[in-house]
């Protein structure tokens, strides 16, 4: 009996993960390829939303060059990679003219209110050769202003163009958008009025 376990049963044991991987193998054999052969193939829009680029910002509905970033410094304080650098608006110098109101009105025992920064970011620094794409900064976002890109065929040649200037580049997408966006004639409904 021992011949037999020795023989017999003990190399089906020990080939019985080959048997469970070639189960594997055969079951995506079968299936048609994944790959994209770039450049005679192109991905489309469909398989986009899965990929997650470099952090970018996202613009107001209203005014898509405008970020939604409140600069609460959530997204720095928790990058565990320290590649975003946020400045934060600084309240706007009064004139001698309003210091001299101002003082006047605090004289007279009136409330004075003294002129609040923008919350929008003055600058905001992105260095991808840092970034380890983890998604902490676009978790911790409070006004939900950061997204991963969904551009693919973004290329850089030198680690200086790794260094993005987010403000900027928002500015540029939104130019982008308002130049390919059609425009709406009036025309029609002139021409419903006279009819």
């Amino acid at each position: 009996m021992s011949i037999i376990k020795e023989h017999i049963i003990q190399p089906i044991k020990d080939c019985w993960s080959l048997i469970v991987g070639l189960k594997v193998t055969g079951k995506y054999f079968c299936k048609p390829l994944i790959t994209v052969h770039y450049p005679r193939q192109v991905i489309d829009d469909e398989n986009l939303s899965t990929y997650g680029g470099h952090v970018e910002l996202i613009g107001k509905p209203k005014d898509p060059a405008m970020p939604k970033c409140i600069s609460c410094m959530m997204c720095v304080t928790n990058c565990p990679s320290k590649c975003l650098k946020l400045v934060k608006q600084k309240a706007p110098k009064l004139t001698p003219e309003q210091e001299k109101a101002m003082a006047e009105a605090q004289e007279k025992g009136e409330k004075v209110v003294k002129p609040k920064a923008p919350k929008n970011p003055a600058k905001f620094m992105y260095d991808y050769t840092l970034c380890s794409l983890c998604g902490t900064c676009i978790d911790n976002c409070p006004a939900k202003s950061l997204k991963f890109s969904n551009n693919i065929y973004w290329v850089a040649t030198s680690r200086k163009e790794m260094k993005i200037d987010l403000l900027a580049r928002l500015k540029e997408q939104a130019t982008k958008l308002s130049v390919s966006a059609p425009k709406t004639e009036a025309k029609p409904a002139a021409a419903e009025k006279e009819a």
